[in-house]
């Protein structure tokens, strides 16, 4: 069994084949970062035009690494939703056509529980029940797992993603995009205990995230204290930001176990390439002698490893493929929501 996976939700192509034991034969990820970098975000319009031209040439290349050819490929996997909808719809139009011509399985998956889906690529041994953190730029949600592929959301974000701030104030300052790396690596130099920012708290009790207040609680100090490269204390900013952004996923999650007793915490998505947080996320799941899982830098942003390998689990655990003329791509969450994400 060999699935060939394809990724299209936002700004990258991606194509990834594995083998029935979840080896990754070959995978290729094509960013469009010099495309957005001057508008500071990603442009719909601009990213889905830019899969139409690679996707071909991203698949080709996984291929060629993989040392297989399409009729090689016995099924084919594609992220249905969430994410940019022009995007989607290259990708999932690209796999259906393949899937049609060779008449081959085609399995489609939600890109958030893809991500989560990234961690066990590399380690197939997460005990359970497990508590997951996505956090990216578009997303920043937790879900609790009782077994495998049994997700249950139980906080998502009510504005801003984690990711999306991080990206705002790179953005508002002229640092470069993404945001994310680029204030990973400077704040570096700052520290961040220099400036205190307050976390977002929900009223109602609730598991959910909300970045929107922090981002412009920065703003506003960054305008009050004429903030930019020059500044005394820029570093100390970037750092103290950052920080902030860290302790309120990592507040939000410590409350998340407190109440379900996971044994193992799951971080992955973007966000998860952070140095920092990956480095507090870590200690905080020791001091609550919980299992940390962290999939390598690589497989954080999107890809198609993730794609494939949720794929091949549903297949695995008996999942009928069925290609129907009007599959189509969702752009959020809230749209086809299985029983299983709804928040409980």
């Amino acid at each position: 069994m060999r699935v060939l996976g394809i990724e299209t939700s936002c700004d990258e192509t991606s194509a990834s084949v594995l083998d029935e034991n979840f080896k990754i034969l070959g995978n290729v990820v094509l960013t469009q970062d010099e495309i957005h970098a001057p508008y500071g975000g990603v442009v719909p319009e601009l990213a889905s035009r830019q899969h139409i031209t690679s996707i071909i040439y991203v698949v080709q290349e996984c291929l060629s690494r993989a040392k297989l050819k399409l009729e090689d490929v016995d099924a084919y996997a594609v992220t249905q939703g969430p994410g940019l909808i022009g995007s989607l719809l290259v990708g999932l139009s690209f796999a259906k056509g393949l899937a049609y011509y060779f008449g081959k399985p085609l399995i489609t998956v939600d890109h958030i529980e893809a991500h989560i889906e990234s961690v066990f690529l590399e380690n197939r041994r997460i005990p359970f029940p497990a508590l997951a953190l996505v956090a990216s730029g578009g997303h920043t949600s937790t879900f609790f797992m009782k077994k495998k592929m049994d997700y249950r959301l139980i906080g998502r974000t009510r504005d801003d993603a984690a990711g999306e701030a991080l990206d705002k104030i790179s953005k508002f300052l002229d640092l470069g995009y993404p945001g994310g790396p680029v204030i990973d690596e400077l704040a570096e130099r700052g520290d961040p205990r220099k400036f205190v920012f307050g976390l977002p708290h929900m009223t109602d009790g609730s598991l959910d995230f909300s970045f929107s207040g922090l981002k412009t609680a920065a703003l506003k100090l960054i305008k009050e204290l004429k903030i930019a490269k020059s500044h005394p204390h820029f570093y100390d900013f970037l750092a103290s930001f950052e920080m902030a952004v860290i302790r309120a996923l990592l507040a939000n999650l410590a409350q998340a176990a407190e109440n379900l007793k996971p044994k193992a915490l799951i971080l992955c998505g973007g966000v998860a390439r952070n140095k920092k947080l990956r480095h507090h996320f870590e200690e905080f799941a020791r001091k609550q002698r919980l299992t940390p899982a962290v999939p390598s830098p690589e497989f954080c942003t999107d890809n198609a490893a993730m794609v494939a390998a949720l794929a091949l689990e549903k297949l695995k655990k008996g999942m009928t493929p069925s290609l129907d003329l009007d599959l189509n791509a969702y752009p959020r969450v809230s749209l086809p929501c299985s029983p299983s994400r709804e928040v409980r």
